[in-house]
């Protein structure tokens, strides 16, 4: 891509994170329609930008992967990461466990890129399925979205359970995609109460699909539980969910740095 363009596409995606609307605090996503419900509207279908670039670390990230190793990684529960690393990108070793960043982060600023295993296996939510999950309890949604039928909050680039993507701009499997996310953490106040919840903003493939989103609460499978106090600063965790998903270029610039 030629550096001209690169750079708009970078202005485009700085820009629409800058320019974020204010939610009410209290705001819930809608409960129009069940949890998980089949019969949700999916999101339209876009074509994202057709590139083949990678966005670099600016010189205040933490490079979490960098295509060599997992070293600033470890098993869910303690002990070695046991993904497979090749080629300058990690793949998930289905049932091996998730993986957990042994740095911890409140408020983010998250580059990471990724791959639906081809040929596709399986459909719905058992076709190329991992996550991102924020502190461990807070879940953007891995799933190969292309050609494939499942819920619309359980699609790529939903907040799992709890809001759709404003659009499907998934890419084919066998593709590298994108996903630069602002995360902002929930803050309690001194009895446990939530006295500002989590937010959101994604662009999937250059593509903006969730506009600083308030969170319900954390992730859960068909349901919707209430936050309850945690850590200020807590690990990035990947989800191994029996797919072999592949991550690269994983990068995090940490908002509450002093």
């Amino acid at each position: 891509m030629p550096r001209s363009s690169a750079l708009a596409i970078a202005v485009a995606i700085a820009c629409a994170f800058l320019a974020l609307p204010t939610h009410d605090a209290d705001a819930q996503p809608s409960t129009r329609w069940p949890i998980h419900s089949p019969d949700r509207p999916a999101p339209r279908i876009i074509k994202p930008p057709a590139n083949a670039w990678t966005v670099a670390p600016p010189s205040d990230a933490t490079v979490l992967f960098g295509g060599t190793d997992l070293s600033r990684w470890e098993k869910d529960g303690g002990g070695g990461a046991g993904w497979k690393v090749e080629n300058g990108y990690v793949e998930v070793v289905p049932n091996a466990g998730g993986i957990v960043s042994r740095d911890r982060f409140g408020d983010v600023q998250l580059h990471i890129e990724w791959m639906a295993p081809l040929p596709a296996v399986g459909e719905s939510q058992e076709r190329g399925n991992s996550g991102v999950f924020f502190m461990g309890r807070y879940e953007l949604q891995v799933l190969d979205s292309y050609d494939n039928v499942t819920y619309a909050d359980g699609q790529a680039a939903a907040v799992f359970g709890q809001y759709p993507p404003l659009v499907n701009a998934s890419r084919p499997p066998g593709e590298w995609q994108t996903f630069d996310i602002v995360f902002h953490r929930p803050r309690f106040d001194a009895t446990g109460k939530v006295s500002s919840p989590a937010r959101m903003t994604v662009m999937h493939n250059g593509v903006l699909v969730q506009d600083n989103v308030v969170l319900s609460g954390p992730t859960a499978y068909q349901r919707r539980p209430p936050y309850e106090k945690h850590d200020d600063r807590l690990p990035l965790s990947l989800q191994d969910h029996a797919a072999r998903v592949r991550y690269r270029n994983i990068w995090i610039r940490d908002l509450e740095r002093p």
